[in-house]
C-alpha cells in the first residue's frame, strides 16, 4: 500500500493499547505506523511489534528527541501524560510534525495559545481529543437541529460520569493522576460534551460553576495499581452552567457515581428534543431518539428514533480523531477537531475550577 500518511505513538500507555492502536490498524488503509515512543522500553516495543502487524518496520524509542530527529513519520499522535501534552506537542511542531493531541491540550491558556501560533508559523495541523463532533451519531444530531425541523436551540443538558478511573477494574494505568488539581472529571469526561456543547452554539460568555470534594479517598481497583489508597486532591463532583450568545448550557461530571441512566446529552430546541443516551455512547454510529412537537397536530408528536446513514472508518469515538487527523493530512477532510476549539474548552474547564472557588461567574475571553 502507497501513500499512506506516517505516523508515530508517542505515550504507549492504556489508552494507547486499548483504543488508539486497534483503531489504527482499521485505518490500515490510509495511514501506518512507523514509530512509537514512551520512557519505558518495554511498552514502546510491545507497541511497535503490535503496530508492525500492519504497517510493516516500526522502530521503538525511549527518547522523543531521537524519536523527531529519525523523520520518519508525517503525524504524531500525543497520547502522554496530561501535564506532558504542551511539552511533547511543541517538540514536535518545532520539528515540523503535524500534531493530534490527546486531551487536554496544553496546562493552561497561554501554554495552548502559544502551541497555536507555532503550529501557524510551522504550517503545521494541530487537532486536539475528544473526537465528539466527528462522530456520525453527533453530525447527525446537528444536522437534526441546525436544519430547522425542530426550531431554534435554546439548551444543552449533559451528565457524564462515573467512579474514575480508580473504580475501573480493566484500567491497567496509574489512576492517581486523574484525582490530582491537573485533571479531575471535567479535564477527563466533561470535554466530551462541552465540546459538543460549543460546536452547537459557538463560543461560550461565561461559566457559573460549583464542586466539592464527595469521596476524600478512593480505593484503587484497576489492574494497574490494585488495593493502593489514593487522596483525592481536587474536586470529583463539579456542576456547571454556561451562557451563550443564543442559549444555555448545564453539565454535571463526576468521578464519584457508581453508575447512572440518565442521558449523556440532550439538545432542546423550540420544536422538539435530541437525546443520546449512556448505552453507546463510545459507539460513533449508536441511535439517537428524537421528539418532535406540533403544536397543530397532537398525533403527529412523540419520539422516534434515529440512526446515522453510513457507518464511520472505526467503531469507536475515540478512534475517530486519528481517523480524522488522517482524512485532513490526505486532503479528504476539514480540520473540525481545531486546537481554538480545544483553548476555548480548556478555558472553560479552568474557569469553571475558579468560578467554584470564588462562588460566582467569570466570563470567558477566548473563542474559535
Amino acid at each position: 500500500m502507497t501513500n499512506r500518511v506516517r505516523l508515530a505513538v508517542v505515550g504507549c500507555g492504556d489508552v494507547a493499547f486499548r483504543t488508539y492502536l486497534p483503531s489504527l490498524e482499521q485505518l490500515g488503509e490510509t495511514s501506518c505506523v512507523t514509530a512509537t515512543c514512551d520512557l519505558d522500553s518495554g511498552r514502546a516495543q510491545r507497541a511497535a511489534e503490535l503496530s508492525g502487524r500492519w504497517s510493516g518496520d516500526v522502530r521503538s524509542y525511549t527518547d522523543l528527541g531521537a524519536c523527531l530527529a529519525s523523520g520518519a513519520f508525517d503525524g504524531l499522535i500525543n497520547l502522554t501524560p496530561g501535564p506532558s501534552h504542551p511539552r511533547v506537542t511543541q517538540a514536535a511542531l518545532s520539528a515540523g510534525v503535524h500534531v493530534f493531541s490527546e486531551k487536554p491540550l496544553a496546562n493552561s491558556i497561554p501554554e495552548a495559545q502559544a502551541l497555536i501560533a507555532l503550529a501557524k508559523e510551522q504550517r503545521r495541523l494541530l487537532l486536539c481529543a475528544p473526537a465528539t463532533t466527528v462522530t456520525n451519531r453527533w453530525q447527525l444530531v446537528e444536522r437534526l437541529v441546525k436544519g430547522g425541523e425542530l426550531g431554534r436551540p435554546t439548551l444543552v443538558t449533559g451528565g457524564h460520569s462515573s467512579m474514575g478511573p480508580a473504580g475501573w477494574r480493566g484500567y491497567t494505568g496509574d489512576p492517581e493522576p486523574f484525582y490530582s488539581p491537573e485533571v479531575g472529571p471535567i479535564l477527563d469526561l466533561g470535554v466530551y460534551l462541552l465540546h459538543a456543547m460549543t460546536s452547537l452554539f459557538g463560543p461560550a460568555l461565561r461559566v457559573l460553576a460549583s464542586g466539592r470534594i464527595a469521596i476524600p479517598q478512593r480505593r484503587v481497583l484497576s489492574q494497574g495499581a490494585a488495593h493502593r489508597v489514593i487522596e483525592v486532591r481536587t474536586f470529583d463532583q463539579v456542576l456547571l452552567q454556561l451562557e451563550f450568545p443564543d442559549g444555555m448550557a448545564q453539565l454535571i461530571t463526576s468521578f464519584a457515581v457508581p453508575a447512572s441512566r440518565a442521558p449523556v446529552i440532550e439538545v432542546h430546541c423550540t420544536e422538539g428534543s435530541v437525546s443520546l443516551g449512556q448505552a453507546g455512547w463510545f459507539d460513533p454510529e449508536a441511535p439517537v431518539d428524537v421528539y418532535r412537537r406540533d403544536e397543530d397536530n397532537e398525533d403527529a408528536e412523540g419520539w422516534r428514533v434515529e440512526t446515522p446513514s453510513s457507518p464511520g472508518p472505526v467503531d469507536n469515538l475515540i478512534g475517530m480523531g486519528p481517523a480524522h487527523f488522517v482524512a485532513c493530512l490526505r486532503g479528504e477532510e476539514e480540520p473540525v477537531l481545531t486546537a481554538e476549539q480545544a483553548c476555548h474548552v480548556l478555558e472553560i474547564a479552568l474557569r469553571a475550577k475558579e468560578s467554584a472557588a470564588a462562588g460566582r461567574a467569570l466570563a470567558l475571553e477566548t473563542t474559535f
